[in-house]
């Protein structure tokens, strides 16, 4: 096997960004989409398209898909034209999405079967992560499988860890965005309530981020919320789909998730406004509507 022979699927915000990551670090990298023309920056860069997920993983040894959701995934691997269509023993399948845990383990499953390797492996760190090669990556699956993939996640991330069997990836991915939720609400709150009280809304962060409130949220998604800077760096639809996912997994385990269900109904409210598309910060516009301030 040759593991410098890499293909990517899902050229999005995040997909297009490892995909050149890869390729500047050397690999041979294939691409796929399910539109063309996201994909042809890369192949102006010198990644060779393939027609389908099939073909992809006829012709690479490792397959790393960076899709939308669930049902993007399991079309990416199960459907007749997908990866384990073409599956060939050994080939090392890594899904950087974020995903329901059980459907990393179904497609887990069917890799193992066809004699390939998986690990579910959902990252944090966004675009800008994602173009900087600095992602959290957070890894589920076999450690001797985790240890191959090390090489290319070395090129993706700052920092990886291994957080159990299949299926453990997504569930700590799902405590990030837990967390990501209930600090972004923060932000919100307090740039509002800045404004309210007739603060100056830059004054105001200059002083608190470096304090205890401090946060990635804060100092990455403060600045934009008051230079109204909505260009997403991880779209409100996408989040939505994140805190559905870990509603639905607290609740087999009886886990009250109180706060994650508030900012999901306040995201709502940017949806159902023609927001769902903005980057997440846009959550700021609802909090601002309550209050009765201007956009």
């Amino acid at each position: 096997m040759n593991d410098s022979n890499v293909g990517v699927i899902g050229m999005g915000i995040m997909g297009r960004p490892i995909a050149l990551n890869l390729l500047r670090a050397g690999y041979a990298v294939s691409v796929h989409s399910r539109t063309r023309a996201k994909a042809d920056p890369l192949i102006a860069e010198g990644a060779t398209w393939r027609d389908s997920p099939a073909a992809l993983a006829a012709e690479t040894d490792v397959v790393i898909s960076m899709v939308s959701d669930s049902p993007d995934v399991q079309a990416v691997y199960l459907s007749p034209d997908g990866v384990c269509a073409a599956l060939r023993p050994k080939t090392l399948c890594i899904d950087m999405s974020t995903i329901a845990p059980e459907m990393a383990k179904l497609v887990a499953a069917e890799i193992a079967r066809k004699g390939g390797s998986f690990l579910d492996a959902p990252v944090s760190g966004g675009k800008t992560g994602a173009e900087a090669g600095s992602l959290c990556i957070m890894a589920g699956g076999d450690p001797r499988t985790l240890e191959r993939a090390r090489p290319i996640f070395n090129v993706l991330g700052k920092t990886t860890i291994h957080c159990g069997p299949v299926g453990h990836g997504q569930l700590t991915k799902l405590c990030n965005q837990i967390l990501c939720g209930l600090n972004l609400l923060a932000v919100c709150e307090a740039l509002v309530f800045a404004r309210k009280v007739g603060l100056d809304a830059e004054t105001m962060l200059s002083a608190v981020s470096n304090g205890a409130g401090g946060s990635w949220a804060l100092t990455n998604l403060g600045p934009r919320m008051v230079r109204r800077d909505f260009a997403p760096m991880f779209m409100i639809d996408l989040q939505q789909k994140d805190l559905r996912i870990a509603m639905a997994a607290a609740a087999p385990a009886a886990v009250s998730l109180p706060g994650t269900a508030l900012v999901s109904q306040l995201l709502a409210a940017n949806q159902a406004a023609g927001e769902g598309r903005d980057g997440t910060q846009a959550l700021v516009k609802t909090l601002e509507r309550l209050a009765r301030l201007p956009g």
